[in-house]
């Protein structure tokens, strides 16, 4: 049979679960039956709405919007402060769970996972049978309920978990986009964000349908990569294959909410190489070497995003991790503000295994090796532009372990602060503790 996905997705998670741990601890009043909303301290950057009850969106509140604006559409609004320890832990209560159909799943955030259906698929009458049982023990066992979408590969799935809400099951089937997809604004599709919508209906292209029929070429040369992204969804092309996340598989990485909205590119790699860097003295502490990389994207409606890519060659290093997680940067990002950035590694190894190298690390160390040679013979030849030859113009994945090395020797010995990359000091016009991550 084909692949079959489901995208399962929790509603209004974080006030779905206060409300029911309210009511666990002896409360009477189900804050989703009133308008009421998860928020924050406005005096912190998590002053805004982080959840809302079906009664809330009523009074047209959105979520990521600040709690001051909700409190004047709706001033009776219950607030009731984010618990993101019992967010935890009743997420993990739902994986465990879901892990009893099948060891298939990858959790897309906290309160979202895809399940591949397929290889359990006999077991059940159907798809729709299967997604109702497994809706039903979760309201059931746990007290709060979850959408699922039904398809043939992830994107459709989260777009068809997205239908109606709260407490829904839907398909959708390649026969069912023209119906069921194409009407939708382009605002609806995965991965347009508010900037990419603006700028599509600006072009005149309104609805996902229309998108869908968009000359690709075009796309591209008005948003790069990420509009072949936007047509290959609209015509729900998608990746089919879950990737298990295997609960004892190891990993290393770390990521950072950001005092200050990344906007630009330029912002968000200064991010990424302050993680890489400290991913990569992590993994070198351990003595492992990864060969997968995954950077995650939280924008700043508090969408959660993320790509993962394999590694040509196991490595440790700052530079490789680093140009790999903008390299996945650049094919995830949407152009809109972004709020938090990680990284994380897995597959890793021991430092000591033995590891391929790539075609790429041999072009490297044979391009250092001939300028070597040539400028022992030549030191003096100037190139066409006036520059010298130099072998640090290409450096070859050994150079870069040893270049790593000597940082940290040096950082041992005289401390973190010892050696700081000339990107990270400050500019007159610009805040030094901007966007760096501490480690």
């Amino acid at each position: 049979m084909h692949r079959i996905i489901f995208h399962i997705d929790v509603n209004s998670a974080f006030l779905s679960w206060s409300a029911v741990d309210r009511l666990e601890h002896g409360e009477t009043l189900d804050i989703r039956t009133i308008p009421a909303i998860i928020g924050g301290d406005s005096a912190t950057r998590h002053g805004v709405v982080l959840a809302k009850s079906v009664p809330a969106k009523a009074y047209k509140i959105v979520t990521g919007e600040p709690v001051a604006n909700a409190l004047r559409k709706c001033p009776t609004l219950m607030l009731v402060p984010p618990d993101h320890a019992m967010y935890q832990r009743k997420s993990h209560a739902l994986m465990e769970l879901l892990h009893t159909y099948t060891n298939d799943i990858e959790q897309l955030s906290i309160d979202e996972c895809f399940l591949d259906f397929t290889p359990i698929a006999h077991r059940y009458e159907s798809p729709l049978a299967a997604a109702k049982i497994i809706s039903a023990n979760i309201k059931s066992r746990f007290g709060f309920t979850v959408n699922i979408g039904i398809a043939p590969n992830k994107l459709l799935a989260k777009m068809a978990s997205d239908f109606t809400k709260p407490d829904r099951i839907h398909t959708l089937f390649p026969d069912e986009i023209a119906k069921k997809m194409w009407p939708l604004p382009v605002d609806d599709l995965y991965m347009v964000g508010h900037s990419s919508a603006a700028r599509l209906k600006a072009l005149g292209i309104r609805t996902i349908g229309e998108l869908a029929a968009t000359d690709p070429d075009y796309l591209r040369q008005e948003f790069k990569s990420h509009g072949t992204l936007m047509w290959e969804y609209a015509n729900g092309i998608g990746d089919d294959h879950v990737h298990s996340t295997k609960r004892e598989a190891k990993g290393i990485g770390n990521s950072t909410t950001l005092k200050e909205d990344a906007r630009t590119l330029a912002d968000a790699k200064k991010v990424l190489l302050s993680l890489s860097e400290s991913v990569s003295i992590r993994l070198r502490k351990e003595k492992m070497l990864a060969q997968s990389i995954t950077v995650e994207i939280r924008y700043h409606d508090f969408t959660n995003t993320s790509h993962q890519c394999s590694l040509l060659s196991a490595t440790n290093t700052t530079d490789a991790l680093y140009k790999t997680a903008v390299s996945l940067f650049q094919q995830l990002w949407n152009s809109e503000p972004v709020r938090l950035l990680g990284i994380r590694t897995s597959r890793l190894l021991p430092e000591d295994a033995p590891v391929q190298l790539s075609i790429f690390d041999y072009a490297a160390d044979s391009s250092a090796s001939a300028m070597i040679s040539t400028e022992s013979t030549a030191s003096s030849s100037p190139l066409p532009d006036g520059n010298k030859k130099s072998c640090t113009q290409m450096p070859s994945a050994n150079k870069q372990k040893q270049l790593d090395a000597a940082i940290d020797s040096i950082r041992k010995r005289f401390g973190s602060k010892a050696l700081v990359r000339g990107s990270f000091l400050p500019s007159p016009e610009s805040d030094p503790k901007k966007n760096h991550p501490s480690d």
